[in-house]
């Protein structure tokens, strides 16, 4: 259990550091296109270069982890990235790192440290090639709840003429996103576990390919989330609802059972919730301080929503070219 709690660590520093380093190396590089000289130049910057393969081993890192121990166990873990991200933005890009950062680093820690003590080994030897249907049937069935309270919310917006994406908005959209991210998780453990089961070895690109699929789409919710709503609220709302997919269907759809011993159970509970609450404080430790800062005198005032001004956010999600968010959950990165 240790060993794939410190690969999938491995692999989600090596995806979210990579990340940055891709973003340092594009800033003297032209946009990414397939004509022969913008390839050759990225090929040539070395930094970039740096962060694509520490992105692509990372992205075997995680499946390997993924592999071996539960998707409940995993998909927690890699919310850590997160706390990685914030330690080498520190010390490397001499960024400033906040005292609620640093509690969100510390709790983000000590839960990866409960959940390798309470987690174990599963049998996923009673897993069936129908939980995938039953899986993508749960999934849509929360899409198609979840898409018509967003078209409300847009019609509603549209009437009043207000131009922001409104709280529900974003909510929604980092839930979606959040989803299709943990549930790319667990179709690519689906197909190890099916493979283990004695189904055919073939079983596993090609629940590999769906989870691709399921990635690139929440990519592309999260991205137009990111660009419409304030990155705060679709960042958190994401990595919680991937965190919280993965664990839920572990237990659901691959059968992964919560521990026996009490004491290993409520490690393993404590520290998903160490985790989730880690990864909210370093999403939005900014905020959180600025709300903090203001005059008392102006607390208790509000801005209309239709005024409402998007927010930076001290979290943006760096995801091109990224194989890893194309196979697990996403990873999130100080801007």
């Amino acid at each position: 259990m240790w060993e794939s709690i410190c690969l999938t660590l491995l692999a989600t520093a090596g995806n979210n550091i990579g990340k940055v380093l891709q973003k340092k190396g594009t800033v003297v590089l032209p946009p990414l296109s397939f004509k022969l000289k913008v390839i050759q130049s990225y090929a040539g910057n070395r930094l970039w270069m740096i962060g694509f393969f520490m992105d692509i081993f990372g992205a075997v890192l995680m499946l390997k982890a993924l592999s071996d121990a539960p998707v409940s166990v995993i998909q927690p873990v890699s919310g850590c990235g997160l706390a990685i991200l914030c330690v080498f933005s520190h010390f490397y890009l001499k960024e400033l790192v906040n005292a609620l950062d640093w509690i969100g680093i510390a709790l983000a820690g000590l839960g990866t440290i409960a959940v390798g003590l309470g987690g174990e080994e599963q049998d996923n030897s009673g897993i069936s090639l129908l939980d995938l249907p039953w899986l993508a049937f749960t999934v849509s069935i929360m899409f198609i709840i979840m898409n018509s309270g967003l078209r409300v919310y847009k019609n509603r917006r549209r009437e009043q003429e207000l131009i922001q994406y409104e709280v529900a908005e974003e909510v929604i959209i980092g839930l979606e996103s959040g989803i299709l991210f943990g549930t790319a998780s667990v179709i690519s453990k689906m197909g190890f576990a099916l493979a283990k089961a004695g189904y055919s070895p073939i079983i596993v690109p090609a629940c590999i390919s769906i989870s691709i699929c399921c990635s690139a789409s929440g990519f592309v919710l999260q991205t137009g989330g990111l660009r419409q709503g304030r990155a705060i609220v679709v960042s958190t709302c994401a990595a919680v609802a991937a965190i919280v997919t993965g664990v839920l269907a572990g237990l659901l759809a691959l059968g992964e059972r919560l521990p026996v011993d009490p004491a290993r159970r409520l490690f393993l509970l404590l520290g998903w919730v160490m985790i989730v609450a880690g990864v909210i404080l370093m999403v939005a430790s900014t905020r959180i301080l600025s709300l903090f800062r203001r005059p008392l005198g102006r607390a208790h005032l509000k801005r209309p929503t239709s005024l409402r001004v998007r927010e930076p956010g001290p979290s943006t999600v760096i995801q091109a070219a990224s194989l890893h968010h194309l196979i697990s959950s996403p990873a999130k990165e100080k801007a």
